[in-house]
């Protein structure tokens, strides 16, 4: 778990390797390299 986090927080190329997508295990949303907003948007957009 902590290589994934570790992975999805210094992703240089966060659209081409979707690591938006991970989220906690307790549902929350983590951190990401674009932001938490970002974050929030692209699931939402993907949920769509």
């Amino acid at each position: 778990m902590r290589a994934v986090g570790t992975a999805c927080a210094t992703n240089p190329l966060p659209v081409i390797v979707p690591c938006h997508r991970v989220v906690k295990s307790d549902g929350s949303f983590g951190n990401y390299l674009g932001g938490t907003d970002a974050k929030r948007a692209l699931l939402a957009l993907e949920a769509a």
